[in-house]
């Protein structure tokens, strides 16, 4: 273990899918910061504008953007965080799966819907974490988690944010998107300061309000996988979607494409 993480920490994660780690990216906020300036100034293939007509202010997300952003992959190669996230997996490995960016401007009406991750990756596996990382102070309009979402014996059915349309045909595979408010689930959400960050599971069921304040809510998100993550395939089309991988069920991901940021078994 390191310093910054406890064995509560670590039984939390295991227990919950999600704990808070206080300034695990401080050193990252102002670089975060001019990448996502550059992000938006410059989207990639995947940005995408998540706002009906009817809806109020600007909510952009975009992902896959490491490569051409420096200041991401400072951050993807950051020590502290990948031993935090090695730490947390119980993971011997910490392989690179994305970088996502997520902005709401001020008065943003719409809020990110209730989901689970890992249902629209192509990949499962107990070592699975994702760091979401404000880059504004943040209160009403920080990620919200299910407790234990993580363990749930059937995955959400993934939807389109902008469609609201299933992401997969309707399958038994799948359960119906809950209202976690009106069920009374166990909700983990905190108030936030530029570079702490909410460590989750892939399988959590996490989503957060429409940005209401007179100030941005940027986010950073960067998605990690440990030991036993394997490719799986998915009755439709996934997202991120990685076209022309080439890889097949029960394989580990292509390092090639998604690089070994840590192995402590041969000490790199």
């Amino acid at each position: 273990m390191t310093p910054l993480i406890s064995r509560t920490d670590i039984e939390t994660y295991a227990r919950d899918g999600v704990v808070f780690l206080r300034g695990l990216f401080a050193d990252h906020v102002q670089g975060l910061r001019a990448g996502v300036a550059r992000n938006m100034a410059q989207p990639g293939p995947y940005a995408a504008e998540n706002l009906q007509k009817h809806e109020t202010g600007r909510f952009f997300d975009d992902y896959c953007n490491w490569q051409r952003i420096p200041e991401f992959e400072a951050a993807c190669h950051d020590a502290a965080i990948l031993d935090a996230a090695a730490d947390l997996m119980q993971s011997d490995r910490v392989q690179l799966f994305h970088d996502h960016v997520l902005v709401k401007e001020p008065g943003t009406s719409k809020p990110t819907p209730w989901h689970q991750d890992a249902p629209y990756y192509f990949v499962e596996g107990c070592q699975l974490i994702s760091f979401w990382v404000p880059l504004d102070p943040v209160k009403e309009a920080t990620l919200r988690c299910v407790a234990g979402s993580h363990l749930w014996p059937k995955p959400v059915l993934p939807t389109r944010w902008l469609a609201e349309t299933n992401f997969y045909p309707d399958s038994d595979a799948y359960m119906p998107v809950p209202d976690p408010d009106t069920e009374e689930m166990d909700i983990r959400e905190f108030e936030m300061q530029p570079g702490d960050a909410i460590a989750f599971h892939y399988g959590v069921l996490h989503g957060a309000r429409g940005n209401t304040a007179a100030t941005r809510r940027r986010a950073f998100s960067l998605r990690l996988l440990g030991d036993d993550a394997r490719y799986v395939a998915r009755p439709g089309p996934t997202s991120p979607p990685f076209p022309g991988h080439d890889m097949t069920p029960g394989q580990s991901l292509r390092s090639d494409w998604f690089p070994i940021l840590l192995d402590r078994a041969t000490g790199r």
